[in-house]
């Protein structure tokens, strides 16, 4: 048979007229383009779909301190040398993010809409939930969403403007080392053995940076912790039932690790009104550009437990608390939630003073 005398785009009449025109400006088609594309999915496929019930952790029970805090403690964590906990939303004198007949509320960080004064009588009523004493110092930083870890040390407490960082660590009784969330997730870390202890500030953007296998691995190279003497906590946060993202996030997880893909999930609304009348939420914009349908979620929880088993950590001596600071606004503040109007929450760990010997033998502080 002898061979078609016709030109490659024969196959396909409509492209004929454009190889003409082409000819008689002197250029060439790219051949590449000869056979029609296949439709790009707007998004990868083989993500786990789900609704928002079933990511939601459970709702923790806050203990309530006698100055009337209510905070977080971690489960197993009885150590009598080790301060720890989380704090919420309630119990403070904060009345700058509530309802003017409620109570106040346990604002502690500086923001624009609450006043100084009343954020440091509220860090004195957590040290005081927390530790027994309100003049336990707690040492916060200037936190930028960065892998940054520094040393903590008592000259902190008396440093006019806080460090800039994301994680710190001490070997030093009587501190509280604090870091400040209202959506991110808190990592609380102690050695069991040489009583070091460290908290992290963990944002999608620290968690992408490694924050937490950083922190780690400092505590590992400057004061010789070993993993398996290793403890840590993951305190409230925007879960994967609320924690929506962009596609650029999932570049930036997927570029970063290998199980990048899985910490991601198509979440399916629940709304009784859409599930019963679905016609009135239809629209006419092509698939996948509609607000309407699933969104992509991220699970910084998880994320963050992985880098902990990364650094060695097992997963026995991780616990994690609980709690979405997204839906369960009436514990926890939430930056998302309240678009940017809130307050912030602090989770804490330090190393209790030992106790000296008085006159008598009478032990006292």
């Amino acid at each position: 048979m002898r061979p078609s005398s016709r030109p490659e785009s024969s196959a396909f009449p409509d492209t004929e007229l454009l190889d003409a025109l082409f000819q008689q400006a002197g250029l060439v088609r790219n051949p590449r383009r000869t056979q029609p594309r296949s439709p790009r999915p707007s998004r990868p496929a083989g993500f786990v779909r789900v609704t928002p019930q079933e990511l939601a952790p459970p709702l923790p029970v806050p203990r309530r301190a006698p100055n009337g805090v209510e905070w977080l403690p971690i489960p197993g964590w009885n150590l009598p040398w080790l301060w720890s906990g989380f704090s919420t939303r309630k119990g403070g004198l904060s009345r700058a993010y509530c309802a003017e007949d409620a109570p106040g509320e346990l604002n502690l960080g500086f923001t624009a809409a609450d006043e100084r004064a009343i954020v440091l009588a509220n860090r004195r009523l957590l040290a005081e939930a927390v530790t027994g004493s309100d003049a336990t110092p707690i040492l916060a930083l200037k936190q930028i969403h960065s892998n940054l870890v520094l040393e903590a040390t008592r000259t902190d407490a008396t440093r006019p403007t806080p460090r800039r960082a994301d994680g710190h660590i001490t070997a030093q009784p009587g501190l509280l080392l604090a870091v400040q969330t209202a959506d991110c997730i808190p990592v609380l870390v102690a050695d069991r053995r040489q009583r070091i202890v460290a908290a992290f500030h963990a944002g999608w953007r620290g968690t992408v940076k490694r924050i937490v296998e950083t922190g780690v691995g400092r505590m590992r190279l400057d004061y010789g912790c070993r993993p398996h003497d290793l403890i840590a906590a993951i305190g409230p946060g925007a879960s994967a039932c609320c924690y929506s993202v962009g596609e650029e996030v999932l570049s930036e997880f997927e570029s970063q690790f290998t199980y990048g893909r899985d910490l991601f999930h198509e979440v399916f609304s629940s709304d009784p009104v859409k599930t019963k009348y679905p016609m009135l939420f239809l629209t006419q914009r092509a698939p996948g550009h509609s607000p309407i349908g699933p969104s992509l979620h991220v699970d910084l929880v998880e994320a963050n437990r992985r880098q902990l088993l990364a650094s060695g950590l097992s997963p026995r001596s991780i616990q994690v608390v609980g709690g979405c600071t997204q839906c369960q606004g009436d514990l926890f503040f939430s930056h998302r939630a309240s678009h940017g109007h809130a307050g912030r929450m602090m989770a804490v760990i330090g190393i209790r003073e030992a106790r000296k010997t008085g006159p008598g033998g009478a032990s006292r502080k």
